[in-house]
């Protein structure tokens, strides 16, 4: 179970960033603007949310440095997860539910030429939302629950192994079980490291 449910969040949450981070290549909003061609103008979800991709990222980043973090960072990470998982979901459904305007001004600016909140709501006739920002809120609920998950079950989950402690660990282990001879000298410069200092 320890090794399965930190298994569950991990992936759980990569994911949640990973479908959050291709929404963000996907037409969010469709703009039709008045006196205009027949063809709406489209909105990517990196241009309706600028914070998208970047906390897609931080999402997968977390979910796999999880793998290999302590204890206490485990708690750590699992608390900021769930603050990206939550700015991901307001951001998504804020546009879902409204689509504001605000949201699609640098599109039709650089469509138009023509700038300014009163110009823009001018010029807008509609704006529809496609699925991508509920789907990018789903994914962001996915971040949440391995985070929450993670919450719940950090302190059952085994170490990291060897390979990621320090080396004053590792020196700590090798002095204490035996005297240092000539070939611990040798591994100290396979390393890089002076056995002399």
């Amino acid at each position: 179970m320890n090794r399965r449910s930190r298994s569950l969040a991990v992936v759980t949450i990569l994911v949640g960033g990973a479908l959050a981070l291709i929404a963000s290549t996907q037409t969010w909003l469709d703009v039709v603007l008045r006196d205009a061609a027949v063809t709406p103008l489209a909105v990517a979800g990196a241009v309706a949310v600028p914070l998208l991709a970047p906390l897609s990222l931080a999402a997968l980043a977390l979910g796999l440095a999880l793998t290999i973090v302590g204890p206490v960072l485990r708690y750590v990470f699992a608390v900021v997860g769930a603050a990206i998982g939550l700015s991901l979901v307001v951001s998504a459904l804020r546009i879902a539910i409204a689509a504001p305007l605000d949201t699609v001004a640098s599109t039709v600016t650089e469509s138009t030429g023509l700038s300014g909140t009163d110009t823009i709501a001018g010029l807008v006739h509609t704006v529809t939302a496609t699925p991508w920002p509920a789907v990018t809120a789903v994914a962001a609920l996915a971040v949440i629950a391995g985070s929450v998950f993670t919450l719940l079950t950090a302190r059952r989950w085994p170490g990291a192994g060897r390979r990621y402690r320090t080396e004053e660990a590792r020196r700590a282990d090798v002095s204490g079980s035996r005297p240092h001879d000539a070939i611990d000298s040798w591994d100290d410069l396979s390393r890089g490291d002076d056995p002399t200092a």
